[in-house]
């Protein structure tokens, strides 16, 4: 199944909202230049909502934490919101919680970028 994407913008904020699976291949490829392209189109405050995501592999994580360091080294932030209790425990037992700025609700981390 592939990765639906879709992108919006809430109070100066590009929401994108995934459903589907990250994983190796086409989908992590697809998330990966989703982000380089919000990048270049020099959006800095990019939130990743979760919500629909029914499954990750270690390349999705991967995708993810190579999206969250090519935002901050141009100077961009990248938040996740509407993490299932799988993925938080997932990112938890990887440290990867300490990466990434995380919130329950995407109204939340549209608030956190003010």
């Amino acid at each position: 199944m592939a990765l639906k994407m879709t992108n919006r913008e809430v109070n100066g904020v590009s929401v994108v909202a995934l459903d589907g699976r990250i994983v190796l291949g086409e989908e992590s490829n697809a998330l990966r230049e989703k982000v380089k392209s919000l990048l270049a189109e020099g959006r800095k405050k990019i939130v990743l909502n979760m919500d629909n995501i029914t499954f990750i592999d270690s390349a999705g994580l991967g995708t993810l934490v190579a999206a969250h360091h090519s935002a901050k080294s141009q100077g961009a932030s990248l938040r996740l919101c509407h993490l299932g209790s799988k993925f938080q425990e997932v990112l938890q037992i990887t440290k990867l919680l300490t990466v990434f700025e995380v919130f329950n609700t995407e109204a939340e981390a549209v608030a956190s970028f003010k």
